[in-house]
């Protein structure tokens, strides 16, 4: 593992363009439960109903106390977590000059905290919050002790209910977001991919454009995923890869 790593190490110094991809997976570093793994929030139903559907568009808008009652533990505590092995490797890569641009699945707002500037979000954030009726805009901070206290947020101009900038099931993603990432795809000349079972459209698919362009690929994966193919290295554990890469970029900052 140790040469491998090397040689993963050597692209990144020598990458024009390298970016990462990551998704539920990096997260479980800092004791966030991932979604669809073997003890992922998706197997938990929250009285009664599936997690699908209290994540869904009609749901919320037909009665949002169902999402505020279960996101109250799994989206308004996220102060709980600090940034993982693999959120810091990609600051620090960034701040090194050796990572342009992380485009992330997760919500959690963890690549921030750790210090990653150019982050794109393709499933939205719980960074604002905007009012379904008139567009006004809260932030998690001014939302979340609302929802904590148990309360529905709403509007402070026309009392409307306030929905986090999360994309929801029936909700499309931003074009212009969804867009960009696709570009940083096509642009980007070496790419990893962490922590994603790569099993979600259309996101799934970003990786694979990466490759069409000719960019060198590395997944960090527990588990197989179907781009397994496209890898010019594999590698299972986040936290061995992470912490090797991180080691070694100490080497050369003299840290």
């Amino acid at each position: 593992m140790e040469q491998a790593l090397d040689e993963v190490f050597r692209w990144l110094q020598q990458a024009a363009f390298p970016a990462a991809f990551t998704g539920a997976g990096v997260s479980t570093l800092s004791g966030i439960r991932d979604f669809r793994g073997k003890n992922g929030v998706y197997r938990e139903p929250w009285q009664g109903m599936a997690v699908e559907e209290l994540l869904s568009l009609p749901v919320f808008e037909k009665d949002p106390v169902h999402f505020y009652g279960w996101a109250r533990e799994f989206v308004y505590r996220l102060d709980r977590f600090q940034p993982g092995a693999v959120h810091l490797l990609l600051a620090e890569l960034e701040a090194a000059g050796m990572m342009k641009e992380v485009i992330t699945q997760n919500i959690d707002l963890l690549h921030q905290r750790a210090g990653s500037r150019n982050v794109c979000e393709i499933h939205g954030s719980p960074a604002r919050h905007h009012c379904r009726r008139c567009g006004s805009v809260q932030s998690y901070d001014e939302v979340g002790p609302v929802v904590m206290a148990g309360e529905i947020p709403r509007c402070r101009s026309c009392h409307g209910v306030m929905k986090p900038d999360i994309v929801f099931y029936g909700e499309n993603l931003d074009e212009d977001r969804l867009q960009h990432a696709f570009d940083t795809m096509a642009g980007c000349d070496l790419l990893l991919v962490m922590g994603s079972s790569l099993t979600v459209q259309p996101a799934a698919s970003l990786p694979a454009e990466a490759a069409r362009h000719g960019a060198r690929i590395v997944i960090v994966n527990d588990q197989p995923t179907p781009l397994d193919r496209l890898a010019a290295r594999r590698f299972r554990s986040l936290e061995e890869f992470a912490d090797g890469l991180r080691a070694r970029l100490a080497q050369i900052s003299g840290a």
